[in-house]
């Protein structure tokens, strides 16, 4: 029998049992596709140089199939997974920063497949407003009179100057014109909501009056920019917000503040001074804006808490129906807030807690590790001492004492090591320092601990 004929014709193979679940898994269209293109594969195998383990028809329509079924479930495999983060920064940006808490992830797996109220009164039995939602929890936990969501904090700074300085002066100092990631930048936030930028002071040293000095009938608000990204030492000087928003009650301009991290519960910081949006509110910040994904542990959302007034102008404008949220984040986002209002976030939301482990703790669950992967055949395990950092954005500078599993590969580089943590299912995200693997568990769920030895032990 010559090659080719060997190969069963497409109409055959649809026939089989497995080829048939192929195309009720995935539609008949794709699967003849797939099973084509495995066809030809097969075929140009049979007639290469290199010999073939393929004898029969049998052999052929087998191997058909298992190229067909590989090469449909890559189609459709979703690029998103689940990870372990064994770096020790907690709000990992890279990694989707703050894992939800259980209450949140339940809440929004029960309305995420249903109708909801989202902009329904169900009172009134007409339409309603999508942002009242969060709302009354957000002045809860944060003592402001009102509350707004929208889809990040690049958004709410940009939806709060463009609502309340369009054409019009925002005055901000030189040392808060901040690249906020992924290389955006506050000036260009703020020309890109129509407000002029009024810069004050210096790099390192700004007055308050410097600030004095800038406003004029054409200043809109105060813009103070929190530096959660760097940190400027030395030769500084900055005024309180309590310095601002007395010369803005003076002059008659509101402050703003964009706070970045959105601190509800005072966690360890790693030694950074990290300010919370309730003693803003109380210091008399008449709008701060902050992230939902980071110190405060929900869903990725941009929060504006402040005074009624210059809130009921934000959500008048336009650009409020392109950054609004959905369903899925209030619902998350409710359910995060509630943990806070309750005082249950240390034990409750994730990035608290890991915030508020101790050394001594991470230090127990480290060496449980290291026993178990003692004579491991790919490296040498054992515990050092150790940094964590919040990440994120947040509290830049901070060192949080841990203790870290050190992996020393017994063959190859770390770097070579480093790579196939990242290639197991699921992919363990770790660092690397002086040619050593270190994983770091205060990011690691304690739930994780069995599943991350397993699949570390199962590396050959």
């Amino acid at each position: 029998m010559t090659t080719p004929r060997i190969l069963p014709s497409i109409d055959r193979l649809r026939q089989r049992p497995l080829v048939r679940a192929l195309e009720a898994e995935y539609g008949g269209e794709a699967a003849l596709e797939a099973l084509r293109k495995a066809a030809d594969r097969v075929r140009g195998e049979l007639g290469g140089a290199d010999a073939t383990s393929i004898r029969d028809r049998e052999e052929a329509a087998a191997a058909i199939e298992r190229h067909a079924a590989t090469a449909l479930a890559a189609r459709l495999e979703p690029s998103l997974t689940t990870v372990i983060n064994a770096t020790g920064v907690v709000v990992h940006t890279n990694l989707g920063r703050a894992p939800l808490a259980a209450a949140a992830a339940a809440r929004v797996a029960a309305l995420a497949a249903g109708y909801t109220n989202l902009e329904y009164d169900l009172a009134g039995g007409g339409r309603g407003a999508r942002h009242t939602h969060a709302a009354r929890l957000l002045t809860q936990v944060t003592g402001a009179p009102a509350a707004v969501v929208v889809n990040n904090n690049a958004a709410a700074v940009l939806l709060v100057l463009a609502a309340l300085a369009n054409g019009r002066e925002a005055v901000v100092s030189r040392g808060e014109l901040v690249e906020i990631g992924g290389g955006f930048r506050i000036p260009d936030i703020l020309r890109q909501s129509g407000a002029e930028l009024r810069e004050v002071g210096t790099t390192n040293r700004t007055r308050i009056a410097d600030y004095a000095a800038a406003v004029n009938d054409r200043t809109a608000l105060i813009l103070r920019v929190h530096p959660s990204n760097f940190r400027i030492e030395g030769f500084t000087a900055r005024p309180g917000l309590e310095e601002l928003v007395a010369l803005g009650r003076r002059s008659g301009v509101p402050v703003v503040e964009d706070l970045g991290s959105g601190q509800l519960t005072e966690v360890p910081t790693g030694g950074v001074d990290e300010p919370s949006v309730a003693a803003s509110v109380r210091a008399g910040a008449a709008v701060c804006c902050f992230s939902g994904d980071k110190l405060l542990g929900g869903p990725q959302a941009g929060i504006i808490v402040g005074e009624e007034e210059p809130l009921a102008r934000v959500r008048r404008h336009p650009l409020m129906r392109a950054l609004r949220v959905d369903k899925m984040t209030y619902a998350a986002l409710e359910a995060t807030l509630a943990e806070h209002a309750r005082g249950r976030a240390r034990a409750a939301v994730p990035v608290v807690r890991m915030l508020a482990a101790r050394a001594d703790e991470i230090d127990a669950r480290a060496r449980a590790l290291a026993d178990r992967l003692a004579g491991h055949a790919v490296f040498e395990a054992d515990v050092v001492d150790g940094v964590s950092t919040v990440g994120g954005g947040g509290a830049p500078g901070s060192a949080l004492p841990t203790k870290l599993v050190r992996l020393a590969p017994r063959t190859h580089s770390a770097s070579r090591l480093e790579k196939r943590l990242r290639g197991l299912r699921p992919p363990v995200i770790a660092r690397i320092e002086q040619d050593r693997v270190l994983l770091d568990l205060r990011t690691v769920p304690t739930e994780q601990d069995e599943p991350l030895a397993t699949i570390l032990l199962g590396l050959v």
